[in-house]
């Protein structure tokens, strides 16, 4: 009703002059509260279960959100013998333990770490795993007070359309807040081997260079991943490590530095009856050895990758290698047959491999060592998704049709 109307109105029998201009007064603060709604958006309410607002959640968690500048030192490149790489992280303990990303921090010679409020602190790596591309650095904790801590909240419950919030340092702004869902749980990144592969939380909330090691939080402001590539080419498409599997790899990281993994050391993929048929050759079913990694236990035993390449629809395949039948009695059928056969093996195992070599089966014996550092796991030379880092990997194509197996 307005107050033009009202005015209009006749008055009740003994409505005094006081009482009008009381009720005058009430209409004017209505109006006047009215038409401050009207100008002042409001402000995002708490998700259910939640006790605090959007605004109140950034202040919250992005004080425990870190910039991180690292510098690498190239001795063999005249031109560019240094190289700096800018990155986030996330404080998890109050001693100054920070999680990030291993693209960001592994095998950098200078490690920087900028807190919310601008103070720069040296860091040091505590521990990194370039396959899960998880890391651990440390700072110097504070003489007076304590440094604020994100909590680490489970991934494992998250679903489609969640709506999930990454903090973080995008192309040098600081503490850049952006929002968005997620767009898929378990997202295998195109284009990774399958020995890199890992289940990535997929969101569109805008992921930048410089976001790598950054917190993705859920509507509660917990920790549920932490960002780490995008998908070249694409819009907002972008994957973060969910933090149930960092949890996984962080005892490990503390106690050894690394994630100890058993290696045989060869590459390659399974015989399909869709290779057997368009080759017509006497392939067996099994895998395919296409590369031996030098070094590896393959190689020291003898073990054949492929002598000449072809091509499908685009991918590239070696033949001529070893194909492994059977390990210590277990048929290799297919990846999932492979999967279970691994997580049965540690370091030292002694393996028992069944081989079929230029149509001849034949048999061999091996020890398997401790997965080193391979090339392929040192920044910049990691393939699949484009990390979100200022020291990005160069983009590999993204189709999914063929994923090459290294164990």
């Amino acid at each position: 009703m307005t107050a033009s109307r009202m005015n209009r109105l006749p008055c009740r029998p003994g409505f005094s002059s006081r009482a009008e201009r009381f009720a005058g007064a009430v209409v004017a603060l209505a109006l006047a509260s009215a038409m401050a709604s009207a100008q002042t958006p409001p402000q995002p309410a708490a998700p259910a279960g939640c006790p605090q607002s959007l605004p109140a959640l950034f202040d919250q968690v992005s004080q425990s959100v870190v910039s991180i500048g690292a510098i690498s030192i190239n001795p063999y490149n005249i031109d560019r013998r240094i190289e700096r790489v800018a990155g986030s992280g996330v404080i998890i303990e109050s001693s100054g333990l920070i999680l990030t990303n291993s693209h960001v921090v592994f095998g950098r010679q200078v490690i920087t770490v900028t807190l919310d409020d601008g103070t720069s602190l040296p860091a040091k790596l505590i521990g990194a795993d370039p396959i899960f591309d998880v890391a651990l650095i440390k700072i110097p904790p504070p003489t007076t007070g304590s440094l604020p801590v994100a909590t680490l909240g489970d991934s494992g419950r998250l679903a489609v359309g969640v709506e999930v919030y990454a903090i973080g340092n995008p192309l040098g702004l600081d503490q850049t807040l952006t929002r968005g869902i997620v767009s898929a749980v378990n997202r295998m990144v195109p284009g990774a081997a399958w020995s890199l592969a890992e289940p990535m939380i997929q969101t569109d909330a805008s992921i930048n260079p410089g976001n790598s090691g950054g917190p993705l939080l859920d509507p509660c402001g917990q920790v549920i991943g932490i960002t780490t590539a995008i998908l070249p080419g694409a819009q907002n498409i972008g994957f973060a490590v969910p933090v149930d599997l960092i949890k996984d790899v962080i005892p490990r990281l503390l106690s050894k530095g690394r994630v100890v993994r058993p290696w045989l050391g060869v590459q390659g993929q399974f015989v399909v009856p869709a290779l057997k048929q368009l080759l017509k050759v006497p392939l067996v079913d099994g895998f395919l050895i296409e590369a031996v990694e030098p070094g590896s236990p393959a190689e020291q035993t003898g073990l054949q990758g492929g002598m000449f390449e072809l091509t499908i629809e685009g991918q590239p395949i070696l033949l001529g290698g070893d194909i492994i039948t059977q390990v210590n009695g277990t048929v290799l059928s297919d990846p999932r047959a492979l999967a279970t056969l691994l997580s049965g093996l540690e370091v030292g195992s002694r393996l028992k491999l069944s081989l079929v070599r230029d149509g001849k089966p034949s048999a061999v014996e091996l020890t398997l060592l401790e997965r080193p550092v391979l090339p392929w796991d040192l920044p910049g030379q990691r393939r699949g998704a484009t990390a979100a880092g200022s020291g990005a990997a160069p983009p590999l194509g993204t189709s999914p049709a063929r994923k090459t197996i290294a164990f």
